[in-house]
């Protein structure tokens, strides 16, 4: 039951950003052309994401999800380096692009090579920062 709601859910999550054009890189990047043609476009979608999340978040409280144990906690609201850096290099990367990993995922399926080289460039980021983090971090432990 958990897949398959898991598969409904993404399947929902990619139809939408379909639907809203998110997945077109051109699209999301005159979103991020204040000096431009500014499209707005972006900000409807993100707005009409959040809106239902907000109800969602105060409808759980002190209630069990349907197919698990208990619903994660909130977020953390510290601001810390990992956070900040790793928040730059998602906004570089997305302003470059025009794609983030939700978007990337979607657009897999009409993207050609250009799709699959951004998810491989995608993955491999996400699997060096680990090694990268940790390395960083008994340099300056040692100092």
């Amino acid at each position: 039951m958990r897949a398959l709601i898991a598969v409904l859910s993404g399947a929902l999550f990619g139809a939408g950003l379909h639907i809203s054009g998110m997945t077109d890189t051109a699209k999301v990047r005159g979103f991020l052309d204040f000096a431009g043609s500014w499209d707005p476009t972006l900000a409807f979608v993100m707005g009409g994401a959040m809106l239902p999340m907000i109800v969602a978040w105060r409808l759980t409280t002190n209630r069990k999800p349907v197919t698990g144990d208990a619903f994660p906690p909130p977020p953390s609201a510290e601001l810390s380096r990992p956070l900040i850096v790793g928040s730059l290099l998602f906004g570089v990367g997305w302003g470059l692009v025009g794609l983030c990993p939700g978007p990337a995922l979607a657009s897999l399926s009409y993207g050609g090579w250009q799709g699959v080289l951004f998810l491989a460039a995608m993955l491999a980021g996400m699997w060096a920062v680990p090694p990268i983090r940790r390395a960083l971090d008994s340099r300056r432990a040692a100092a």
